[in-house]
């Protein structure tokens, strides 16, 4: 796959704007300012194609990027504490009518800030992306703010956290020095390749 090959295609503010499903779609989750953006523009080798909001909890779209392969598609990020009630309820029902609009997502990216441990908006994420049966990889920004001690100390909560979870995996991600880019792309392009299996399979 060439993630370089990207365009913004839509921003969908309410469920009834949200575009066709006609692609696979690979999903980013996350809380407000955990870096989502910047994780999208590292993929993508792009400075600015996924906008990196200046105040947090200030996007509140559904944006859709366009590769070749599938979308990328990047929802509003939760738990910012400033937002308003009204806000929150809006985002809540524009987050959930995707989810569960029996769209073609082949993988969530749900992610996490590794300096902490997940937050009870993580754990209500991650919790529901179980109960619904959509696949998804942890990934851990940030890593690049914790030094070695911290970083095997993280490793071992998380799996200890996730320990119900086998399947789980985990991948510390750095915007500041690329780390974790490649095998992420990975989870993706195997996520997409499955659903070229699924359609050979299929004919």
């Amino acid at each position: 796959m060439n993630f370089q090959n990207a365009s913004f295609e839509s921003a969908s503010g309410r469920a009834e704007q949200l575009p066709p499903t006609e692609a696979p779609e690979i999903v980013f989750s996350g809380r407000s300012n955990v870096g989502k953006s910047s994780l999208i523009n590292k993929l993508l080798n792009r400075k600015s194609l996924a906008r990196v909001s200046a105040k947090p909890g200030k996007t509140g779209t559904i944006n859709f990027y366009r590769l070749p392969e599938c979308r990328l598609v990047d929802l509003p990020g939760y738990g910012y504490a400033k937002v308003s009630a009204l806000e929150k309820l809006r985002w809540a029902e524009l987050v959930e009518g995707y989810l569960n609009a029996g769209r073609n997502i082949r993988l969530v990216v749900q992610i996490v800030d590794f300096r902490h441990m997940p937050t009870k908006d993580d754990l209500h994420m991650i919790d529901f992306l179980v109960q619904v049966g959509l696949p998804f990889l942890l990934v851990a920004t940030k890593s690049d703010k914790l030094n070695k001690t911290q970083r095997i100390e993280r490793m071992e909560q998380y799996c200890e956290l996730f320990e119900t979870l086998p399947d789980t995996c985990l991948i510390p991600f750095s915007a500041v020095n690329g780390e974790g880019v490649q095998e992420i792309k990975d989870e993706i392009e195997k996520a997409c390749i499955e659903v070229e299996s699924d359609h050979t399979s299929a004919e």
